[in-house]
């Protein structure tokens, strides 16, 4: 069997989600009150839209439902989801998105995010709290000579998820301390269509992702519960999971398999891992190719349907076939008929906000 030559390409939070005990001091901008309107005005709207709402410095958008926590608030625009309510302990819990992460870095967004609240009048009455960080290492990895017995891992429970006969995922562990390594390209293209990776690698395939999901009892056990405690202390989380929780080996004949020799690829994670206080978090991420992606998987998927209505119209006239350009001009007959100029100007513009904030 080939050996794997594996090499490094990106090292970052991919998810981080923190609690934050503010108070309103006096003079606070946020009007509860209004909110509660507001949201409740979209919930009795049938497939109501969010609302578009400035606070301070910063526009998001305003969802008509509460957070599963019992947060009555939640709104969201790239770079932040903010759960909050006027009486919630703690007021608010915000997940850090992961365009925002890699392009910005944990503390940076942390710190816009208590310059905003402290714009809108609160102060801090005790440090925030991590409850889940998600680090991620994504390799360029041109094959895989392991599967899923050459791990070595406290975990109790390990799952794989295959296509087309080949594993793309191996997952180990759950609740507080979950593990994934899974083929990053199959998750863009099928799930999550996180195609700026690929300006961030600088390669478009063969890129496989070691993730590890922490939450908040293993991060206080080494003592991580702030930013600046992560920034401090998370090379000691990752040296207790890349060494002691969790190791990929190369297979021999030995029954004890804590004895194999480590995979080469795992050598190299450990290694990283020592120079974590080297690594940068500032990338430039190119909004128009991200846009540009985004218009050709619509063109795509929008191709797909001319050609149900090229079907669709032979079955209707019995003709055996119609080309592009007829289908196109069968489409612009049936879209005029549908189009409502008084609506379109506002519809668009709402869509314009919807994806300037984060929601396709």
């Amino acid at each position: 069997m080939k050996k794997t030559t594996s090499s490094l390409l990106l090292f970052g939070h991919d998810t981080i989600e923190c609690a934050y005990y503010l108070r309103k001091t006096y003079g606070c901008a946020l009007n509860f009150e209004q909110l509660a309107i507001d949201k409740e005005a979209l919930r009795q709207v049938k497939h109501a839209e969010p609302k578009v709402i400035k606070l301070g410095s910063m526009e998001f958008l305003l969802q008509p439902y509460g957070s599963s926590s019992g947060f009555p608030f939640v709104i969201t625009n790239p770079d932040y989801t903010i759960a909050f309510g006027e009486f919630n302990n703690p007021s608010f819990f915000v997940k850090f998105r992961s365009l925002a992460l890699w392009r910005e870095g944990a503390f940076s967004l942390h710190q816009r995010f208590m310059h905003w609240a402290e714009e809108l009048g609160f102060e801090g009455f005790k440090p925030e709290g991590l409850s889940r960080v998600d680090f991620s290492f994504d390799y360029h990895l041109p094959f895989v000579d392991f599967d899923e017995d050459s791990f070595v891992s406290l975990s109790t429970k390990d799952t794989q998820y295959r296509k087309d006969g080949k594993v793309q995922t191996f997952k180990f562990g759950e609740s507080d301390i979950v593990l994934r390594i899974y083929d990053k390209i199959a998750e863009i293209e099928e799930q999550s269509g996180k195609s700026w990776f690929f300006e961030l690698w600088g390669v478009n395939e063969n890129v496989w992702r070691i993730e590890w999901q922490a939450r908040k009892d293993t991060l206080k056990r080494f003592g991580v519960r702030t930013f600046a405690d992560l920034q401090d202390g998370q090379g000691d989380v990752l040296r207790y999971l890349a060494e002691e929780h969790t190791s990929l080996r190369n297979k021999n004949d030995d029954s004890n398999r804590s004895r194999w020799p480590l995979h080469p690829l795992w050598l190299d994670l450990q290694d990283q891992i020592k120079k974590l206080e080297c690594q940068g978090v500032y990338r430039e991420i190119d909004q128009q190719a991200i846009l540009h992606e985004r218009l050709m998987r619509i063109s795509i998927s929008m191709y797909g349907y001319l050609k149900r209505i090229a079907a669709v119209h032979c079955l209707q006239t019995g003709q055996p076939m119609i080309t592009d350009a007829e289908a196109m001009s069968r489409l612009e007959k049936l879209i005029a008929k549908v189009h409502e100029p008084m609506t379109w100007k506002n519809d668009v513009t709402k869509r314009i906000d919807s994806i300037r904030l984060g929601k396709w």
